[in-house]
């Protein structure tokens, strides 16, 4: 059984930078597509990034340029590079991990999530 550990969430002041980690057990990273999600209490989960076992890189539109998605197979962590990062990016960011990279396009089709961690942008 596939698990996910993320971690690296905090409270930062806007344009700040965080770093998440995804760290994957029970497998290897390799097997599977990576993605990253947020949630904000009342809203959908909404995916930020993805990055295939290419490592081809998608992003959403809000964090476009400002957000870098990376994997260590080596390691077996994902990672999520956040910087400028902004108010309305404060939300719960959780880890997915998929056998085909069209499972993460929706949130009801992962196979596997992280148990979130917290990340708070304020002033």
């Amino acid at each position: 059984q596939l698990q996910l550990v993320d971690s690296g969430g905090a409270l930062v002041h806007p344009g700040g930078s965080l770093r998440l980690s995804c760290a994957v057990s029970g497998d290897s990273l390799v097997n599977y597509d990576i993605g990253w999600y947020r949630q904000v209490p009342g809203k959908e989960r909404e995916r930020v990034s993805t990055i295939s076992k290419a490592g081809l890189r998608n992003y959403g539109d809000s964090v476009k340029g400002r957000f870098t998605i990376s994997r260590d197979n080596a390691e077996n962590t994902a990672y999520l590079q956040m910087n400028g990062l902004k108010v309305e990016d404060t939300a719960i960011y959780y880890c997915a991990a998929a056998t085909s990279l069209f499972k993460l396009v929706n949130s009801e089709t992962v196979n596997y999530w992280g148990q979130g961690t917290q990340v708070t942008v304020s002033s």
